[in-house]
């Protein structure tokens, strides 16, 4: 029989699915993942006869199963883990001299730790109250995993950029992490609780109005939405920060690939290469040990063999030059992450970001029929929620048995300026952020029954407001606790700039 997603229960015997043990590669998540596990009178219709109406009502009968007002309830639970411990056992298997740098960052705000922590969130999300309706979910769904990027086709679009977590889950745990991720950077910008109260709940209106918009659409219009960059900066109301995130996206637009060779790389001799600024880029020395290069290339061809035979013909044009360590982000830190250079010609360059896969935060709490590998997990759940996706993203397993996945290492990225938004501003970003989480959850979800549940969105609005201020606390008290591991020698951090 084929086992469907359900959140795992607290206390549960039931086995999770182990990555690689079922599923080909090719195909890591069977249709059967995102099935109602809660039965629903319209699917036993033929899909012809089934109305709009008769989702919605579905989706308003789930009130009775988790009363949106449930939606608030935020307490540790009892028994809750140490939560210092909790991210030593995650830095597990990351490369150890990497790690202090990852406690280091995670150390300079609450809001640093929050994005450092999606582990701890995971497992304290896992008990609450859900509808039990899955969808293919971002996993660590902060405000700042949201960006703009140029699509195959060039146009620039708003939407989610980081999958590194994605797997099949209830939709809340997204909304819930996005809500809890407003209240904590808006009261590290130093707004007050009631402005990262409104901040929240510009949020969870904004995936409510978008889900319901969605709802009434076709389905294939419904896949076809996107948010445009002119869309994305038309949503801020002020006029400064529409001014700023111009100048950002003319800057962006103007970033090729050979600006990134200027910034990362030199030519040594003959041959060009990736210029060491350790500890963040570097060139490890086992690397330089014989059979180096031809594991290399084995894992380009494993990787090539990944992605669709047309760009398979593109990628073909470009020979390898070098390849780096770089460290990124907060909560990748210590994961295998490198940068690729190839080039098609003499000033033809391109860069790719190979980043290690490891299992999702969510998988512990969620069953679900096994994906082939991490990396295709992650290229699957990013294809799945974007409105367009790179054309190089592919996924492989090394020669040494990492599960990997690769993609361009900028593609005109734009990164939201958070910092800077006043809490107007925060409240504009919200909105709009909320409008391309519903988006990417109405792919694998049905909008119409969503948009049933959750109603014109100021009772869950409310519901989920309550929930983040909640956890805004806890976050707290948990960063209070790393940087009292800190002072106290149980952990080390390097904060890099001495």
């Amino acid at each position: 029989m084929t086992r469907k997603a359900v959140p795992k229960k607290q206390g549960g015997s039931t086995r999770k699915a182990r990555a690689g043990a079922a599923a080909p590669t090719s195909a890591p998540v069977p249709s059967e993942a995102f099935a109602p596990p809660i039965k629903v009178a319209y699917l036993e219709k033929p899909a012809h006869l089934r109305t709009r109406r008769e989702r919605q009502e579905a989706g308003r009968a789930l009130r009775v199963h988790c009363p949106r007002e449930a939606q608030s309830a935020y307490a540790p639970a009892a028994e809750r883990r140490d939560p210092v411990q909790q991210l030593i056992d995650s830095s597990a298997g990351r490369i150890e001299h990497l790690v202090p740098i990852r406690y280091g960052r995670m150390a300079r705000s609450p809001f640093a730790f929050f994005r450092g922590a999606a582990a701890l969130m995971a497992t304290d999300l896992a008990p609450a109250r859900t509808t039990g309706q899955i969808v293919q979910a971002c996993g660590d769904c902060h405000l700042l995993n949201f960006g703009a990027f140029a699509t195959p086709e060039r146009r620039i679009i708003a939407d989610l950029n980081d999958f590194d977590e994605t797997h099949p889950a209830p939709w809340e745990w997204d909304l819930k992490r996005l809500a809890a991720s407003y209240a904590i950077a808006s009261r590290h910008n130093g707004h007050s609780r009631g402005d990262a109260r409104s901040a929240v709940r510009a949020a969870v209106l904004g995936y409510a109005d978008k889900m319901s918009e969605l709802a009434r659409l076709p389905t294939l219009q419904a896949w076809y939405e996107s948010v445009d960059i002119d869309e994305a900066i038309g949503a801020f109301s002020d006029e400064d920060t529409q001014r700023r995130a111009q100048q950002v996206r003319k800057k962006a637009e103007a970033r090729g690939a050979d600006v990134e060779f200027v910034k990362l790389a030199c030519t040594a001799g003959s041959a060009p290469r990736i210029r060491d600024t350790p500890p963040l880029i570097f060139h490890p020395e086992v690397w330089r040990e014989p059979g180096f290069d031809e594991q290399v290339r084995a894992n380009l061809e494993a990787y090539r063999d990944s992605l669709p035979p047309e760009r398979r013909v593109l990628l073909d044009r470009y020979e390898l030059a070098d390849v780096a360590m770089k460290v990124v982000g907060v909560g990748s830190v210590g994961t295998t992450c490198a940068v690729a250079m190839l080039f098609a010609a003499e000033d033809d360059p391109l860069f790719l970001q190979i980043k290690q896969a490891r299992p999702s935060v969510l998988a512990p709490h969620v069953h679900v029929n096994a994906f082939g590998t991490e990396g295709a997990r992650v290229v699957f759940g990013q294809r799945l929620m974007q409105a367009s996706s790179d054309l190089f993203l592919g996924h492989l397993v090394s020669a040494q048995g990492r599960h990997l996945y690769v993609r361009q290492l900028r593609d005109v990225k734009i990164k939201p300026q958070v910092e800077l938004y006043s809490p107007r501003s925060m409240r504009d970003y919200a909105r709009m952020t909320g409008w391309i989480l519903a988006r990417a959850h109405a792919r694998s979800g049905d909008p119409a029954l969503l948009a049933g549940y959750i109603g014109g969105g100021q009772t869950l609005a409310d519901a989920l407001a309550d929930f983040a201020m909640a956890y805004e606390r806890q976050n707290a008290a948990d960063h209070a606790a790393l940087l009292e591991a800190l002072r106290d020698g149980r952990i080390e951090a390097d904060f890099e700039d001495g």
